[in-house]
């Protein structure tokens, strides 16, 4: 992930006053506490949500930032690679733009660490070398290059043959997410693939049956014990979002405090249709 603020996070309108109110809104939610897992844990609603249908490769996984598409699907890829299934992940930005206070870890640096988080992190859940590909945008600037990736994921899901393409849900509240999201669905109408969207921050800002949330698109992907554990292993290679930032006193600043992971370590993953 890439730490919510005011300039870099929310989504439409993307230009002019009401965007700047809408950003400085989602902004607030995504730093304010969020609602506990075990809040999740307990709501009945999960018994009335599906499981997803059986996912027919290849796939393309795209990834606003290093770290996205494990938080989101990583057990899902840990059991696509398993069987065999082609995955090509897409990451838009490495992103440097996760600790903006610190001193001691530039955004330069900062990318170069993501970038080796997340290639060890993608070994863990066997997502082949040759079908990972960074785009480089800048991070928390997204929505500014949304055409480019367009473009860029369209060539992907084409050169792979792609018949799905795991994307950030358009809704999720964080302005790199919503735009990569948005260029997904852009770049899959022309090819035949089917979209789904994985939510990352919404767990964090929504609540049990929150309206905000399109309850009737949601499905599960449940987990076994082994996807969970590589999807755990995987997640905790993310040392610059689950730890503070290189010892630095500067920025002390954890992204994904253990109560957000917990989040993420469910015996499910969920995307919506």
């Amino acid at each position: 992930m890439t730490a919510p603020t005011g300039p870099g996070t929310g989504a439409a309108p993307r230009t002019g006053p009401d965007a700047a109110a809408g950003r400085e809104r989602a902004a607030a939610l995504l730093r304010a506490d969020g609602t506990p897992e075990a809040e999740w844990a307990r709501w009945d609603g999960w018994k009335t949500i599906g499981t997803a249908p059986r996912i027919e490769g290849p796939v393309v996984v795209v990834a606003a930032h290093p770290d996205d598409e494990v938080l989101g699907v990583g057990g899902t890829l840990a059991r696509l690679t398993a069987a065999g299934t082609e995955v090509h992940v897409v990451t838009v930005t490495d992103g440097e733009a996760s600790h903006p206070g610190s001193r001691r870890v530039p955004p330069d640096a900062l990318a170069r660490l993501r970038a080796g988080e997340l290639a060890v992190a993608l070994d863990d859940l066997g997502v082949d070398r040759g079908r990972r590909t960074r785009l480089g945008v800048p991070d928390t600037r997204v929505d500014a290059y949304e055409d480019e990736v367009a473009g860029r994921l369209a060539d992907a899901v084409r050169a792979g043959g792609a018949r799905l393409c795991l994307a950030p849900w358009t809704g999720d509240l964080h302005a790199d997410h919503e735009a990569a999201g948005r260029a997904a669905r852009t770049a899959v109408r022309d090819t035949g693939a089917a979209l789904w969207y994985y939510p990352v921050w919404t767990w964090h800002w929504a609540a049990p049956g929150d309206d905000r949330v399109p309850w009737d698109s949601v499905r599960r992907l449940p987990l076994t014990a082994g996807e969970q554990a590589r999807k755990a292993r995987a997640i905790s290679r993310f040392r610059t979002q689950t730890a503070p930032l290189a010892d630095d006193p500067d920025d002390p600043t954890v992204i994904l405090p253990p109560a957000e992971l917990l989040h993420h370590r469910r015996p499910f993953e969920v995307i919506l249709l």
